[in-house]
């Protein structure tokens, strides 16, 4: 007989929750509620809200907006929208979760410091482009340095003073290697500090997922394809069992995945809806 299992680990995450709660709050008084991008990486829950009257805009289009309610959600926002916001009277329903808020702090006071001297190297490890670090990078003017991966480490002048910050979802190993290797190559007299800001409620998630890939045949990703912290996490799935699939909904499953399999286990990302992964468990019983 096929037995399923749902990771009790995967799922949203703290900020994701409350992002989607105060959406619903707001949408439940029957207003209409903006969002300044996908209010979670995942189509499927996105649809859900947008069905409830959720509207999805973009930086352009805020810019045309005035006297209404937009939702900032947990990626966090530079300090430019904000302003935005003050100029066209829209009232911020601020969604960033509490430990992007945190690092965007920092990160702003370590910028501010070296106003008037010796301007740091502040360096962010973290996905170009992506919502968080666009925020991040917005508390300095623009001017911190992002590194993707391991490999951009080189391209920092080790010759002068380096604060190094991390976006909140990238791996905690891949951190320590930058770490480790800008150590060991700064010159005489210049200061490097690090500051661990990534989530424990994510990085943890790699050792969970990796023992719940390991036990079962067969392992079903649920995760919408444009999340960042869904690609590591489905990666190292597929590390652990080769036969792993990630699947947005439920009818992207192949029942040919299926023959021979004995045990079934479903996993997600941060982003992704105990809802859906129900429906995924749901769809492999009709299939049997």
């Amino acid at each position: 007989m096929l037995q399923i299992e749902i990771d009790n680990n995967s799922g949203f995450c703290f900020g994701v929750t409350t992002a989607i709660k105060k959406a619903e709050e707001e949408l439940a008084q029957g207003r209409p509620l903006y969002c300044l991008g996908d209010i979670v990486h995942n189509g499927m829950e996105c649809d859900r809200l947008r069905e409830m009257g959720l509207i999805t805009i973009n930086h352009d289009e805020m810019r045309e907006l005035h006297d209404v309610k937009v939702l900032l959600r947990a990626h966090g926002e530079p300090p430019e929208t904000y302003e935005l916001a003050r100029r066209n009277n829209i009232e911020i329903i601020d969604a960033t979760c509490p430990v992007v808020l945190q690092l965007q702090k920092r990160i702003k006071e370590k910028f501010l410091e070296g106003q008037g001297g010796v301007t740091p190297q502040i360096v962010i490890f973290g996905k170009k482009g992506h919502a968080e670090v666009l925020g991040l990078v917005g508390q300095t003017q623009s001017t911190a340095i992002v590194i993707e991966s391991f490999d951009e480490v080189k391209k920092l002048d080790f010759s002068r003073d380096i604060y190094l910050y991390s976006q909140t979802t990238k791996s905690l190993d891949e951190f320590h290697r930058i770490i480790d290797y800008i150590q060991s190559h700064m010159a005489s007299g210049a200061t490097f500090k690090s500051f661990d800001t990534i989530c424990r409620s994510v990085a943890n998630r790699m050792p969970n997922i990796s023992q719940f890939a390991a036990k079962h045949d067969l392992i079903l990703f649920v995760c919408g394809r444009k999340s960042s912290n869904g690609k590591v996490l489905y990666n190292e799935c597929l590390r652990v069992n080769p036969n792993t699939h990630l699947v947005e909904d439920p009818q992207e499953i192949q029942k040919e995945w299926l023959e021979g399999i004995q045990t079934v286990g479903i996993c997600g990302a941060t982003s992704t809806p105990r809802w859906l992964m129900e429906q995924c468990s749901e769809a492999i019983q009709l299939m049997k």
